[in-house]
């Protein structure tokens, strides 16, 4: 069962994707932000991260900075999932790591396409 860690402060948000990818067997955990997202690091290895940048405390930037740092985490996608739709802000979160970009409002269909194909 793949692991995936689900980060955004919005609570609906939070709740359709928690649906969703139990519905498709994944082992789902809920942060509401990044520093709940680096205290599951401590004790897990995720294979999916998806990270809304604006968050309180510790934003999705910052989460990705630490989450790169850790050699452990090397296979862990990790999927920007933002209402920052500013080109210059995809590349940004390209460029820090990320394994994919995807912005506000979303399918969550194919959201869920693009992770199954990230494992091949």
């Amino acid at each position: 069962m793949r692991k995936i860690i689900i980060a955004d402060d919005e609570h609906k948000i939070l709740m359709s994707l928690e649906y969703s990818f139990k519905k498709n067997g994944y082992d789902v955990y809920i942060a509401r932000d990044g520093t709940e997202v680096l205290d599951f690091l401590t004790t897990m290895v995720p294979d999916v991260i998806l990270l809304d940048i604006m968050m309180p405390n510790l934003d999705g930037y910052s989460a990705l900075e630490a989450i790169k740092k850790d050699e452990r985490m090397n296979d862990t996608k990790v999927i920007f999932l933002s209402a920052k739709n500013n080109p210059k802000d995809i590349e940004k979160g390209l460029k820090m790591g990320a394994d994919a970009y995807v912005t506000k409002p979303y399918s969550i269909k194919k959201l869920m396409q693009q992770i199954e194909e990230m494992f091949g």
